[in-house]
Formats: C-alpha cells, sequence, structure tokens
C-alpha cells in the first residue's frame, strides 16, 4: 500500500522534475529548499518520496550528498548520465561530480503558485 500524497510529496516532486538536464542536486537540498517554502521537510521524507514516486521525475539527478546513489540504481542511472552530459567523477564509478553538476534549488526553484515563504 502506498503512502499517502501530500503536498509535500507534490513538492519534492515539482523540484526534482526542474533540475535541469546534465545537472544533480541531493536529497538534502531539495529538502532544505521544501522546508524554505513550507517549514517542512527533511532529507529522509525526500528519499521516501523518490522510493515511492521517483519514477515520475527524473530521479537520477537526486543523489546523496557524495553524488551517489543507492548501489540498484546507478546502473540505470549511468545511462541517462551519459546521455545528459553529467559531470562524473573520474575516481569513482557512477558518482556525479557535485563540484560541477550541482543545482541547488534554493536559488532557482520556482514553486507552485500558491506557495508562500514560511514564516518563521
Amino acid at each position: 500500500m502506498q503512502p499517502e500524497r501530500t503536498e509535500l510529496t507534490e513538492l519534492v516532486l515539482d523540484v526534482v522534475d526542474q533540475v535541469p538536464t546534465g545537472r544533480a542536486t541531493t536529497y538534502g537540498h531539495v529538502a532544505e529548499a521544501v522546508r524554505a517554502r513550507t517549514g517542512h521537510g527533511h532529507a529522509r521524507h525526500v528519499g521516501q518520496v523518490m522510493a515511492t514516486w521517483g519514477a515520475e521525475v527524473p530521479w537520477w539527478r537526486v543523489v546523496r550528498a557524495d553524488g551517489t546513489l543507492p548501489r540498484q540504481l546507478r546502473s540505470g542511472a549511468l545511462e541517462h548520465y551519459h546521455e545528459e552530459g553529467t559531470p562524473l567523477s573520474p575516481h569513482v564509478p557512477v558518482r556525479v561530480n557535485l563540484d560541477r553538476a550541482l543545482w541547488d534549488p534554493a536559488d532557482a526553484w520556482v514553486p507552485p503558485a500558491g506557495v508562500g515563504e514560511h514564516r518563521a
């Protein structure tokens, strides 16, 4: 049984859908962008959303803080990285070079209409 699809789920998917071709972001960066708008969201939540609904968006563009993905996703991601020209680490197989490829949604994400800034 799938968990309920919440507004936070939709926002996570919206952020991921906006990651440009050939770039990547991290679970933590996605969480920070969502949290800045709503006051809620953590990297683990982003991981749960991606595990459940990630096939709807370019899932290979969201990586761990070290630029890697879970082992079972790496071969599928590698094909996308080559197609998109995503910079990879020359030292570790299937690791995105975040120094060159990082897209920070805090600077660039355009949230859907109706999502206001979080007020502390």
